[in-house]
This record gives C-alpha cells, sequence and structure tokens, in this order.
C-alpha cells in the first residue's frame, strides 16, 4: 500500500509539474507575441500570395487578402463557439471570397453568395480552434484548458520545447515553441477523417515573424500538410493589425457581388 501511494503520489507531482512548466512556456510564447498588444488585437489584415497543393503539386495560386476580426465569446463558452471572423479575399480586385462568421461559411462571387459544405465549416471552425495563434489569443484562461509540457527537441536545427495543449472536450494540438525567441514555429494535430474513415495529421508551420504594429509578432509564412503532404501555403506581404473593421465584410451581401468596405465600426 505504501509503494502504491508513493507510486500515485510521485505520477501526481510530476504531472502538476509538467504542467507548471507547461503554463510557464506558453506565457513566455505571448509575451514573445506582444503581450498584452497581442492579447488586446482587434482585427489583422493579411495580403500576400495563397497556394494550395495537391499530391505536392500547384493546383491553385492567387493573390489573397484576408481579413480576420475577434470578437467576444461569453464566459464559459469559448471552447463551444467561434470567437473570429474571417473573409478570404482573391485577386487582385478581390473578385471573389469565402466567408467565415459565426453563423456559417459561404463562397462570394459576382453570382452571389453560396453556402460551403458542412464537412468545410466543421474543418474550418476545428482547425481555428486548435490554432495555437487563436488559442493563445481567445482561450488563453479557458476552464479545463491543460499545457503540458513535453520537454525538449531540435526541429530543423533549431531548439524548441514542446507542450501539449489539450482543452475540456479533449481536443488536442502539439506546439513547438523556438527555446531563444519563445515563439511557436510548428503545431501537430490529428482529427477523424468522414470520408476515409483514418486519422489525418494536420500540420501548421510558422515562420518569418515580423513586427506587424505594436510589438505584435505574427507569421509572414504559413504552410500547412496533412499527412506529410503540402496542401496550403501563404507568404504575406504585407499584415496590418486594428484596422477598425466594418461589419459589412463580414456580413453576406443581400443580393449581387460583395465588395468590401472599410472604415469605421458602427
Amino acid at each position: 500500500m505504501k509503494w502504491t501511494f508513493f507510486l500515485v503520489t510521485s505520477l501526481a507531482f510530476a504531472q502538476t509539474a509538467a504542467e507548471q512548466r507547461g503554463r510557464k512556456l506558453i506565457d513566455q510564447m505571448v509575451d514573445a507575441l506582444g503581450g498584452k498588444s497581442f492579447l488586446n488585437m482587434e482585427d489583422r489584415v493579411e495580403s500576400g500570395r495563397a497556394y494550395s497543393f495537391y499530391r505536392e503539386e500547384i493546383s491553385g495560386l492567387s493573390m489573397a487578402k484576408i481579413y480576420t476580426r475577434y470578437i467576444t465569446v461569453a464566459a464559459g463558452k469559448t471552447g463551444e463557439q467561434i470567437g473570429v471572423r474571417e473573409r478570404e479575399a482573391f485577386d487582385k480586385n478581390e473578385d471573389s471570397a469565402v466567408l467565415f462568421n459565426e453563423n456559417g461559411a459561404w463562397e462570394i462571387t459576382y453570382r452571389g453568395a453560396k453556402e460551403l459544405p458542412k464537412d468545410r465549416l466543421e474543418r474550418y471552425r476545428d482547425s481555428t480552434m486548435r490554432n495555437i495563434l487563436y488559442i493563445v489569443r481567445q482561450r488563453l484562461n479557458e476552464p479545463g484548458m491543460i499545457y503540458e509540457a513535453r520537454g525538449a527537441d531540435v526541429f530543423e536545427n533549431q531548439p524548441v520545447d514542446i507542450v501539449d495543449v489539450t482543452d475540456a472536450q479533449n481536443r488536442q494540438v502539439t506546439v513547438y515553441i523556438h527555446q531563444s525567441t519563445h515563439l511557436p514555429l510548428r503545431q501537430v494535430y490529428t482529427r477523424y477523417n468522414t470520408e476515409t474513415k483514418q486519422r489525418d495529421e494536420e500540420v501548421t508551420l510558422f515562420s518569418r515573424y515580423r513586427d506587424v504594429g505594436g510589438g505584435i509578432q505574427w507569421p509572414l509564412h504559413m504552410r500547412r500538410e496533412r499527412n506529410g503532404e503540402k496542401v496550403y501555403e501563404i507568404f504575406s506581404e504585407s499584415v496590418a493589425v486594428n484596422k477598425d473593421l466594418t461589419d459589412e465584410l463580414f456580413t453576406l451581401p443581400p443580393e449581387g457581388p460583395a465588395t468590401p468596405q472599410k472604415g469605421k465600426k458602427k
């Protein structure tokens, strides 16, 4: 009995120490991303070149402008409700776009708006909920969130600390944090694929961090991989934050094409 008690106590202590270490590493990462300025970021506009891939071959290329605005989620609901609105506009004149908000997802062209398939919306919501940059902006102190240090390693010749992030719904993402800059370099999670009935490994790589305003650090290069193959990559030429994006950007047009409008929020 004594040995059993000692073993259980030792395991509990080790787990607590790992969680304390994990939270410390996450707090250091938040500070590196800009601290209070990052946590208070209201919106963001990213402009650059976006690539999509199929079996490692480029299947699409366009100029992209991604508008993002964070919204307030009721206390205790951050693990259930999405806390961001996003508009992905394409081509020089932004003639087409994909809109995500708390009510759904649509493709918008000169013909009007067409609702996206349910699985596309669910994939977006799940990937957003497990994006480490979204987690630390919107879900940092969410009840039931666990940050557990897994130790150190070397990733692409860079020393990293590894942290598992797990929420109350048992969604998990593993993040690799640079030991010197304390910025996230890589995240990994698995997601069940309803078509193949297998689990997909989803990887996102972050690089080329720059100060995009007010001390906020944001990656200008992001690459997503699925089961070891590239599926998406964006090279941002510019990133601007806190631009007072309007509601019109994230609202379906009543009819015809939707032209983004900029200005102060109502």
